[in-house]
């Protein structure tokens, strides 16, 4: 399996952000809205994580893909606009982080018009989409086609970007072996979560980056800035980003420049 990467490069990386704040909560169940301690945990991510991690980003010359809940736009603009600032992408990732498997198709249409139109108020370009919670409905895909949106990131079933069947748009693939939620997260609903240490999760993440790099895939990794942006897990995060950089035969690239490269190569 090899895919024709640019510049000589055999394989790619990105590194992705979802920009989740107080939704994912909210999302899951709207009664969390009124709990702001159970909150407190998503706004850590815009008010403490978004800027520590953009320097580190700035520190390596990186520009990653940042998902956002329209509603963040909202509530977090600040935020979000160091993003766009620091030259990074933006994508879609509904308006209230609600699974579309959790609306019809009026409302999950209506959910994604209204975030695009907060995220392009920034004065980005949004070109792609991922998925609340990975979940996918029926006609995720289609409504993203209809609005001219080039790629998504939330199958699992390929290491290299491919076209849906019958559309436009790139799939650009992901893995929960690459999602820092599962191995950090902490439930308090249930606690059965336990929280893992860097040292267990760094070993993964880099024996994922090698095997990418053997098998020429593209290597995404999922990650949350109120989970990535602890103090103990942010220098994990400095050490991904210099492995990938120092890779000569990685092309670092954002969502939408491997989804723009892998257009031009697709039938």
């Amino acid at each position: 399996m090899r895919f024709a990467w640019p510049g000589g490069h055999t394989s790619a990386a990105a590194f992705t952000f979802d920009l989740d704040a107080e939704a994912v909560w909210e999302g899951e169940n709207p009664a969390n809205a009124a709990k702001p301690g159970l909150l407190s945990q998503g706004t850590y991510g815009p008010k403490v994580a978004v800027p520590l991690i953009l320097g580190l980003l700035a520190k390596h010359g990186v520009k990653a893909t940042f998902f956002v809940p329209g509603i963040n736009v909202e509530r977090h603009r600040a935020a979000v606009e160091a993003v766009v600032a620091g030259g990074h992408e933006l994508g879609v990732h509904g308006y209230t982080h609600t699974s579309p498997t959790a609306l019809t198709p009026d409302e999950e249409a209506a959910e994604l018009d209204r975030a695009l139109a907060l995220l392009r108020s920034t004065g980005a370009t949004v070109a792609g989409y991922r998925s609340p919670s990975w979940d996918v409905s029926p006609v995720s895909l289609d409504l993203c086609e209809a609005r001219g949106i080039r790629y998504a990131s939330q199958f699992m079933d390929d290491l290299v970007p491919y076209r849906h069947p019958g559309r436009r748009v790139i799939e650009l693939c992901v893995q929960w072996i690459l999602d820092d939620a599962p191995h950090f997260w902490f439930s308090g609903a249930d606690w059965t979560k336990t929280i893992r240490s860097v040292a267990e999760v760094e070993p993964i993440w880099t024996e994922e980056f090698e095997g990418y790099r053997r098998l020429g895939g593209a290597y995404i990794l999922t990650m949350h800035p109120q989970i990535i942006g602890r103090p103990s897990r942010l220098p994990l995060l400095d050490r991904m980003l210099a492995r990938a950089v120092a890779a000569p035969d990685m092309w670092v690239a954002t969502c939408a420049e491997i989804a723009a490269h892998a257009d031009s190569v697709l039938p």
